[in-house]
This record gives C-alpha cells, structure tokens and sequence, in this order.
C-alpha cells in the first residue's frame, strides 16, 4: 500500500501522476515512484520508463528533473511499507526481467515467498525484498502478446489482498486494473481515462467514476473503459457521479488538513443529522431493519480499529443504556481470532472511517458467514465495507484528509447516538422524555461545536507548553474514559508525545505509582453522574504534585478550584457530551504537535487507511 494513480490519454502522463500522487499524500507513504511508456514512433511499441526514489514526492519530482519520463500511459505509487525496508528498490512501481512490464500495488500477497521460489526455479531474477515483486514476473511468465490474458492467470496465483495497476511496453495504448481487497477507482474522461485508489487524486479532471469491486479487471485506453471478471465474462458498472467538490479535499486557506476538518465538525455534525430527525426521532430509512428485527435483538457486536474503536465505546454505552441491548466491542484485529460466540438475534456492527480498513472488513466477512446481519458505519460511499454490509449508515462527513481522523469520528459518535435512540424509541425501553432530551440536545450540537472552536486560543497555549512534556495521562469515568482514550490517541499519534488513558477509579490500582511532582494529567469532568468521584481522582492525583488541565461543563466551579486550570464545554445532555468535550483534545494536539515541528498531517509510520492486516 498506500496510493495508486494511472492515466492514459493524449497528454503527458507524469504531470498527471504527480499531481495525483500528492492528492493521496494524506494516505502515508515513505517512497513513491512512477512509470510511463513513452512511444518509439512504431505503432504497437515503447519504452518502458521507471523512476522511484525512498522518502517524500518533493525527491522524486528531484530526480525528475535530471530524467524526464515523456510520453503516455503511465503508473505512479506512494508506498508504505510492509514488506521490505523504505528504499529505492523496494519502492513501486516493480518491473519484470525485461523491463516491458511494470506494476503498482496495494495490498499484501501472503504467498510470495513460495511464488519468489517458483519463479526463482524458473529463471526470474527479482531484486527487491518485497511481496509485490513476485506480479510482474508472473505476468511476463504468462505473457504470450496479450496483457489482459496474462493479468489473469497471474492473480490467480495470488493469495492475499491486491490493487494492481498494470502497464506493458509491447501495448502502449493501456492500462490493466484489478482488484481484491484494496481499493480501485476509475475516472471516466473524454478521451482519456484515469486510475486511482482514492478519488481525491482524480477529482480535479473528472467526477465521473466506476468502483471496482473484488474480483474485476478493468482495462483502460484512451478510448473507453471495459470492465469485467476474472473469467473474462462482461460486468455492467453504473456510474458514481462525484457530488462533493473537489475544493473540500483541499486546505481551504488552513495551515493543514487536520485544523481545516476540526473547524469542519460543525458543518459535518449538521450535515449528518441533516434529514434524519423527523418528529423528534431518528428517521433512518437506509438502516434497513425491521423494527421487529430490533425488538428481538438479543446482543450487538462493535467491530472497529483505532479512533473508529474510540467511537464504538461510546456507541456500546449508548446503546446499552438507551435501548437495553448487551454489547460486546472488540478491536478488529483480535475479533475474529478469539472464536467468539455469534449466536442468533444477534447484530454486528463495523465501524471504519475509510470503509477499507482490511481487519474491520475481514471481521464483516466472518459476521456474514455466521449469519449475522451486519451494519456499517463509515464515511466513504462505494466502500468495500458500505457494499458488502447488510445496512449502512453513512456519517457524510466529507472528504477526511488529515491521517489523523476529527470529524470522522463525532460523526460516527452522532450516527450511533441516532441509532442508539432508533433503537429504543422501536424496543421502548427508555422513558419518551429522556429521548425527547437527547433528541433536543442532538439538533443543538452543531451550533454548540461551533462554540467549544472558541477556546481554540486558550488551548493553543496550553499546548505550547504541552509541546514540552514527555509523558502525558488522561482520566475520565465513564464515557470520559472513553474521549480521554481518544484524546490520547490523538496526541501521540500526531506530536510523537507519550500519552496513556485511564479510568479514573483505576489509577489507585497501580498507576499512581507514576503520579510524582509536575507530572501533567489531564481530567475529563463531563459525566454529571460521576462527577464527584471524578473529583476525587483528581484530589488524589493533585495531592501527588500532578499539574491537572480540566475539561468541564460551563459553570462548574468546583472543578475549578480542583485543577491547575481548565477548559470549559457547553452544557448539554450527559450522554452527548463526547463529541464537544473531544475538540479541545483535538486541538490540543494539533498545536502540541505544530510547537513540537511535526508534521500534522502525514505523522511517521501511519497511513490514512490501513488495508492490510
């Protein structure tokens, strides 16, 4: 993984690539390459011509500039590494014994090793130390003069996960596309064609787009588009018309992506709930269940990794309180690997951001092979995971750039708050004026988002001196403990400090042995009906020397008088506090990290969408 780009045409192709490549840079990669064809003058030939250096694109366009590749059609990658070190050689695109055939990847092929044997045995040299060397050697093994046709048998050697994007000198006139697991889209232009695992990188010459599926071939020349299986029988795709602009995956005259999306979350909370409240209850058409499918419901699963995790903690409280439904959470990683108990009237719900997230559609999968019904809640229509679930709730955030998710994840806290009172409002199981409340605390948040923004200076300088500490807790009880988890996560994530979350009646049980002189903590205060044990907490932290920073509602004195200092929130319902009491977590750690000379956007190691196990 990380980003595939792809354009043929009568254009130059490397201006091209190299715009869609830094479109995807939000994705996380650590090298990045290129390969265009360019033609001979004899029809039906070229030169294959591949340029890919370790670190940032800004090194490629350097090594550009000493060697142009002209010419057309043409494949460029950013990579993050999961086989093999970042390097030159191991970077894509890969290239055959000959150098006719070149090919970009995303994904992970599990065989590999026996496949390097195998071609090894039959003469290929490869030269790389990465799984994804092994597909154009097998083409060129299975290549007889058709492209298509060796593509095909070649994926039928792979076991694992695959985007591939293929190019061959001996046909300059296309480019072959197929895809398992990973990510594909295809921009339908006029006269030219275009490839990429995001739309982002194609939005600026197209809107108009196909979403492969697993198991499709696409084959793309300037011409038109063809698309089918994988024994070559036809496959009709409707067309996905693009309807957000392609400035909202732009900064819009922010410093970077992720304070553009943090200052988006009043829009985003709006459009979420936009059309989905309708006399004072959720109205979800597109959930798809029958209200006596919910009645019998017995016990929801939460699949999710990372901030999408943070989020179904939330959902489970909800959940659990509001409709009397048990809820188990697990992390996607570990769900399908402890055997866990699926039984009937059950629910599975899978939370990604991406919607590609590869250990929450793996745990999808499994859900439907044990018969559960599956709802997902994600933000990218045509997502492997909104097409291959049951139901889907789109959260219509928008476009999320930044690697560190914001306004995704209120958004999956907002759709599950709607859910969690659906539920009930079916089940009957919490008084009509509770809903009524938290219905009317939901139409308020946008606006209430939009004030939290204004502490924004406040936290700034907190975070200055934030910039200088090396270990950071977070506290909270109940679902405090669960925006403290994410709080954390978005501070070490992003400025590289290390930062811990704990249930606040947890710390006596071991962790205050950490608690010394100026060790900084930060307390969330926003759970009315823990309120005085939380201060508690804090007295028995404080009374160890730790500087407290408190989160709390508008007017609480006493938390005052417990901290070093605090940041205030707008009061509200208990149960929607999270996505308000988050925002100065959130900025709290962009700032931090901008003091700290991280890069904010594109933190070390991580990418935007994990689509490999």
């Amino acid at each position: 993984m990380c980003g595939i780009v792809g354009y043929v045409g009568p254009k130059r192709a490397l201006p091209i690539l190299i715009e869609g490549l830094k479109r995807l840079e939000y994705r996380g990669y650590d090298s990045a390459g290129v390969a265009v064809i360019s033609s001979n003058g004899h029809p039906g030939e070229g030169q294959l011509g591949v340029v890919k250096r370790v670190g940032r694109i800004s090194a490629l366009e350097e090594t550009l500039r000493e060697r142009d590749l002209p010419g057309q059609p043409g494949i460029g990658h950013t990579r993050w590494a999961t086989h093999g070190r970042p390097s030159d050689s191991n970077a894509h695109p890969h290239t055959d014994c000959k150098g006719n055939i070149a090919v970009v990847h995303n994904g992970i092929i599990e065989n590999y090793q026996a496949l390097r044997e195998w071609l090894g045995e039959r003469g290929h040299e490869l030269r790389s130390e990465t799984d994804t060397e092994v597909v154009p050697h097998l083409i060129e093994e299975y290549y007889d003069g058709d492209l298509v046709a060796a593509v095909r048998k070649a994926v039928r050697k792979l076991h694992g996960s695959y985007a591939l994007a293929v190019i061959c000198a001996a046909e300059p006139d296309k480019i072959v596309a197929v895809r398992k697991d990973s990510p594909l889209v295809v921009g339908l232009g006029e006269g030219e064609n275009f490839l990429a695992s995001d739309i982002p990188a194609i939005l600026a010459h197209t809107r108009r787009t196909y979403i492969l599926d697993d198991g499709e071939l696409a084959v793309l020349t300037a011409f038109g588009v063809s698309v089918s299986d994988l024994d070559g029988a036809p496959v009709q795709k409707e067309v996905y018309q693009v309807k957000w602009e392609a400035g909202q995956a732009e900064k819009g005259g922010y410093p970077h992506f992720m304070l553009k999306e943090i200052h988006e979350q009043p829009k985003a909370f709006r459009d979420t709930l936009t059309g989905r409240i309708k006399e004072s209850r959720p109205h979800l058409p597109e959930l798809g269940l029958a209200n006596y499918e919910i009645r019998r419901l017995q016990r929801v699963h939460i699949v999710a990794c990372g901030t999408a995790y943070h989020a179904g903690l939330i959902g489970k409280a909800l959940i659990e309180r509001l409709a009397r439904i048990p809820v188990e959470i697990d992390v996607a990683s570990e769900f399908r690997y402890r055997d866990p108990i699926m039984g009937d009237n059950s629910l599975m719900i899978v939370i990604s951001q991406s919607g590609e997230t590869a250990d929450t559609l793996a745990c999808l999968r499994e859900g439907k092979r044990q018969g559960l019904p599956v709802l997902a809640i994600t933000n990218v229509v045509g997502s492997s995971v909104a097409r291959e679930a049951d139901h889907v709730i789109l959260t219509l955030a928008g476009p999320e750039i930044a690697v560190a998710s914001t306004k995704a994840y209120t958004t999956q806290i907002i759709a599950l708050t709607l859910l969690a009172v659906h539920f009930a409002t079916v089940r009957g199981t919490a008084p009509a004026s509770e809903l009524d409340a938290v219905m009317d605390g939901l139409r308020e948040l946008p606006q209430l988002a939009g004030e939290v923004l204004a502490c924004e200076e406040a936290v700034k300088d907190l975070a200055h001196r934030c910039a200088q500490w090396e270990d950071v807790f977070f506290i909270g009880r109940g679902l405090d403990y669960a925006v403290a988890m994410e709080g954390q996560l978005k501070l070490k994530e992003i400025s590289y400090i290390h930062a811990e979350a704990y249930a606040a009646g947890e710390l006596k049980h071991g962790t205050l042995a950490l608690i010394t002189e100026g060790v900084p903590l930060i307390a969330l205060a926003t759970q009315e009906s823990v309120r005085e044990k939380t201060i508690s907490n804090i007295k028995e932290v404080k009374a160890r020397g730790a500087y407290v920073v408190g989160i709390a509602l508008d007017g609480d004195e006493e938390i005052g008088k417990v901290v070093d200092e605090v940041i205030s929130i707008p009061r509200t319902h208990q149960l929607l506090t999270p996505p308000l009491a988050v925002v100065p977590l959130q900025l709290l750690a962009y700032y931090a990290a901008i003091a700290r000379g991280a890069d904010v956007d594109k933190p070390r190691n991580l990418a935007k969408s994990v689509t490999v196990e």
